[in-house]
């Protein structure tokens, strides 16, 4: 059995295993990082040979580091090698063992643009729709609070309305998102579950985000992870992360970013917006969120493109669209779930 893992913003790491009788009978693991002494890695190999097939990643992360010592790990890590075990004996595939759908369309309303990502990430998980992504484009402002947030904690209802801002809530957990048109921007991934295949989730924010790392320093920008679901740079957060892992078999994840909001309106609508700031490089001259804008000199449509040219050249892609049958269950879904009041005070 045969098992790769990326190592986000490192190195390749290989783990091929053979199985006897519910163990690992043999354990070879390779790739392009580095190791010394070279001796390690076959102290690495005889540590894992013989453990149950069941093992846990956290479990083998600790055989390793007690079997290599001092050894100087680089590019890698016993995490790395652990998941890539995992990966193994699982049922894993690889960002190139799919084409993706990349889908780019028209402004929706909040409440079906979270009625799009349960019904996108349920056909994924059916087999009925590629691995896709979409970048979002916004139809009014919103706030978009978590699947376990308390709506009166989270905001100002009084406040929202005198500015014309729809709230929502969403499938995923996290926090609330303050979103205006044209000044953020958001995107779902929605891949099927062999793609996480030994990932905790934990592990999967940083593996789902790589991509957009790249990106964002294709235009300029010093990007980081940061655990557990934030992407920065030194000048500050510039967005953050949601996943949701569908029993059916998918996840879906997804990103929302800031490109120029106005950080007063926001401070008025949610509760803890002051906050939610003090990470964001806010500028209190301007009372702007601007991280996007303000560290690369580009209009938010450039920004747009330059990531989808990105995600094209690291995956196959194709040019994808939200098919009809598609958004007549997510107009259903609307209607019966993310539009009512319900589903939004379900934590009041």
């Amino acid at each position: 059995m045969h098992g790769e893992y990326k190592v986000p913003g490192g190195k390749l790491v290989v783990a091929d295993v053979e199985l006897d009788q519910g163990k690992f009978g043999s354990v070879t693991v390779s790739g392009d990082f580095f190791l010394e002494p070279d001796d390690a890695l076959a102290r690495i190999n005889q540590a894992l040979t013989g453990l149950p097939e069941d093992t846990s990643v956290d479990r083998m992360s600790a055989v390793i580091t007690a079997a290599v010592g001092d050894a100087q790990l680089i590019g890698f890590t016993p995490d790395a090698v652990a998941i890539a075990v995992r990966r193994a004996v699982g049922r894993a595939t690889g960002w190139h063992d799919h084409v993706f759908d990349l889908i780019h369309g028209e402004a929706e309303t909040p409440p079906m643009q979270m009625a799009l990502d349960q019904v996108l990430a349920e056909e994924v998980a059916a087999g009925h729709r590629a691995p896709t992504l979409r970048i979002w484009e916004w139809e009014r402002p919103s706030v978009v609070i978590g699947s376990f947030q308390s709506l009166r904690n989270e905001v100002d209802l009084e406040a929202a309305g005198t500015h014309g801002v729809t709230v929502v809530r969403r499938i995923s957990g996290g926090g609330a998102m303050f979103i205006e048109p044209g000044n953020t921007i958001t995107y779902s991934l929605y891949v099927p579950a062999s793609l996480v295949e030994g990932l905790s989730f934990e592990r999967s924010y940083a593996f789902l985000d790589d991509w957009v790392i790249g990106a964002l320093r294709g235009v300029g920008i010093d990007a980081s992870y940061v655990p557990l679901n934030d992407i920065a740079s030194p000048a500050g957060k510039i967005g953050g992360a949601a996943q949701k892992r569908l029993a059916a078999g998918s996840v879906l994840h997804h990103v929302t970013m800031a490109y120029d909001i106005d950080a007063d309106k926001m401070l008025q609508v949610l509760r803890i917006g002051r906050e939610k700031l003090s990470d964001k490089g806010t500028k209190s001259a301007n009372k702007r969120v601007d991280p996007l804008r303000s560290q690369t000199g580009r209009p938010r449509a450039e920004i747009i493109e330059a990531f989808k040219e990105h995600f094209r050249s690291r995956y196959a892609t194709r040019d994808g669209a939200i098919t009809a049958g598609e958004r007549d269950r997510a107009e259903r879904l609307v209607k019966e779930k993310f539009g009512t009041t319900e589903w939004l005070h379900r934590v009041p």
